[in-house]
C-alpha cells in the first residue's frame, strides 16, 4: 500500500531533519507523533472517508502532518493556501466542503463544521472508492476559478520510484500542485522541506545558506526579482544544486543572467498543470528554454500547434466546468509550442496569444527584449483591441528609477529597433509604480483600455 510505503519512509528517517519552520528543525519522528495524533483527533470528530476537508494554511508542520493523517484518513482535501482570503467562501462552496481547518501564523489549528453535503458525482466515486482525493483550484487570474478533482493514489504513485534525497526550499503555495509536488518528492525521499519566513529574495536566500539548500523550485518572475535584488551576490548560495521554474514562460534574458551567475547550479524547466500535475521532464541544458518530457506514464501530441497529454494520473474532471477532455481522452492544455527535433519549447498560452493585423505574437517574446532595456525592473506584456489592424501591443513597465514616459519611450523604440520586426514593437507604453505580479509570483496580464502616465 502507499500509505504503509511513506510510513515506512518516515520511520527509517526518524532522526532525520523534515521540516525547517520559523528556523526551528522538526525530525521525522517528530512528524510520524503528529501523523498518529491528528490521525486520532480527525477519528474522534468522524472525520473520515469521503469527507471533503478544506486545510487552510502554508506548509507549516501541522499543516504538513495533518495532510497527510487526512490522505491516510481517505478525505477529500482541497488545500487553501494563506494569502488566498477573498476566495475562500466560493472555494468551500464549489468544493462542497464539510469541515474547514484553519492552521494560523502560530501554527494553532481551528476546527469548523461547514455546511456542504457532497452531492457531485466525481466525489461520490472517490469516497466508493475508498480513495484520498485532492480538490485544486486554478488561480483564476482571468475568469472564473476551475475546481480539478483528483484522485491521490495515482498522483503519489510516482514518489515510490527513488530519487535523490534533497533539501528542499518549499515555495510554491500549499494549494498548488508544484508547491504539493515538492512536499511529497521531498519526504518520499527521505529530504528536508525548508520552509523561508517569507517568500522574499532575500530570505529565500537567508533559508538556502542557513539551512544548506540543495533546490529551489520557482517562478521565472520570482527569478527576475531574485536577479534585480543582488542578493545572490549577498549570500554563500554554494549549497544549491538545482533550480527547477515553471507556471509560467521563462524569459531568455532571465534564464541568461541567472545561468552567468550561478555557474554550476542546474536550471531545470518543470512543467505541471492543476489537471494534470507535474510531469518528469529534461532541460536541453541550463540556458536553454526546451526541454523534452519523458515518457513515464505521459504521453503528448502536438495539435495544430497546441501541447495535448494523456495520463493515467490525470484529474478525474472539474466540479464545476464541463469536461476538458477530447473524445480520444487527451487534455488540451491551451500551450503554444515550438519544436526542436525532440525537445519542446512553450511559446505562451493560447489565450495570450495576439494579432496584430494578422502577424501572430506572443506576449514573452517581446518581454524578452524589454526586460533587457537598462533600467527596466519588471514587464508585462498584453493585447488591446483596436479597430484597424484588430490588436496593438501593449507595454507596462515598472522602472528601478523613475522616469519621464517623454524620455524612456525614444529609448525603448530605439533598443526595439534593432531587435524585433516593426509590428512587434509595442504601440503603447504605460510606465507604472505597481509590482506586476500576484501572490503566487506570477506574471500579471492584463487587458483593456489603460491610460499612459
Amino acid at each position: 500500500m502507499l500509505f504503509n510505503y511513506l510510513t515506512n519512509i518516515i520511520e527509517i528517517e526518524r532522526g532525520s531533519e523534515a521540516i525547517v519552520w520559523h528556523n526551528t528543525t522538526y525530525t521525522y519522528a517528530w512528524l510520524k507523533l503528529k501523523i498518529e495524533q491528528w490521525k486520532v483527533e480527525l477519528n474522534d470528530r468522524m472525520i473520515g472517508e469521503g469527507t471533503v476537508v478544506a486545510l487552510q494554511g502554508d506548509f507549516s508542520p501541522n499543516a504538513i502532518a495533518l495532510l497527510i493523517a487526512l490522505i491516510q484518513r481517505c478525505c477529500i482535501i482541497v488545500p487553501i493556501a494563506t494569502k488566498i482570503q477573498l476566495q475562500q467562501e466560493e472555494y468551500c462552496r464549489i468544493a462542497q466542503v464539510q469541515y474547514l481547518l484553519t492552521i494560523d501564523k502560530n501554527d494553532q489549528v481551528k476546527f469548523s463544521k461547514h455546511e456542504g453535503q457532497v452531492k457531485n458525482v466525481l466525489l461520490l466515486k472517490l469516497k466508493e472508492k475508498q480513495h484520498p482525493g485532492l480538490i485544486i483550484f486554478s488561480s483564476g487570474s482571468t475568469g472564473k476559478s476551475k475546481a480539478a478533482v483528483h484522485d491521490f493514489i495515482p498522483l503519489l504513485e510516482k514518489f515510490k520510484q527513488p530519487k535523490r534525497r534533497m533539501r528542499t526550499i518549499a515555495f510554491l503555495l500549499f494549494d498548488h500542485i508544484g508547491g504539493i509536488n515538492t512536499l511529497f518528492y521531498t519526504l518520499f525521499n527521505g529530504g528536508c522541506l525548508i520552509v523561508p519566513v517569507t517568500r522574499t529574495p532575500q530570505q529565500v536566500c537567508d533559508a538556502i545558506a542557513r539551512f544548506h539548500a540543495q533546490a529551489l523550485t520557482t517562478t521565472p518572475t520570482f527569478l527576475n526579482l531574485l536577479l534585480i535584488s543582488g542578493m545572490i551576490e549577498n549570500y554563500d548560495l554554494s549549497s544549491l544544486r538545482v533550480i527547477n521554474y515553471g507556471t509560467e514562460v521563462m524569459q531568455e534574458a532571465t534564464l541568461n543572467d541567472l545561468h552567468t551567475l550561478l555557474p554550476n547550479v542546474r536550471l531545470s524547466q518543470a512543467y505541471g498543470l492543476s489537471e494534470v500535475g507535474v510531469l518528469p521532464v529534461r532541460s536541453k541544458s541550463s540556458d536553454s528554454v526546451y526541454f523534452k518530457i519523458d515518457n513515464d506514464g505521459f504521453n503528448t501530441r502536438i495539435v495544430d500547434g497546441l501541447l495535448e497529454i494523456k495520463s493515467h494520473s490525470f484529474m478525474l474532471g472539474y466540479l464545476n466546468a464541463p469536461n476538458p477532455f477530447t473524445e480520444d481522452g487527451w487534455f488540451k492544455t491551451g500551450d503554444a509550442i515550438e519544436t526542436n527535433g525532440e525537445y519542446l519549447r512553450v511559446l505562451g498560452r493560447k489565450s495570450e496569444l495576439i494579432n496584430v493585423g494578422g502577424e501572430k505574437v506572443y506576449p514573452v517574446e517581446i518581454e524578452n527584449i524589454l526586460q533587457q532595456i537598462q533600467g527596466v525592473d519588471q514587464v508585462a506584456v498584453f493585447s488591446e483591441a483596436n479597430a484597424i489592424i484588430g490588436q496593438i501591443i501593449v507595454a507596462r513597465i515598472k522602472l528601478k528609477v523613475d522616469e519621464p514616459l517623454s524620455d524612456f519611450r525614444p529609448r525603448l523604440y530605439a533598443f526595439c529597433k534593432t531587435r524585433l520586426p516593426g509590428y512587434k514593437i509595442p504601440q503603447k507604453i504605460i510606465l507604472t509604480n505597481d509590482v506586476l505580479y500576484n501572490e503566487r509570483f506570477k506574471k500579471i496580464r492584463l487587458t483593456g483600455v489603460h491610460n499612459e502616465n
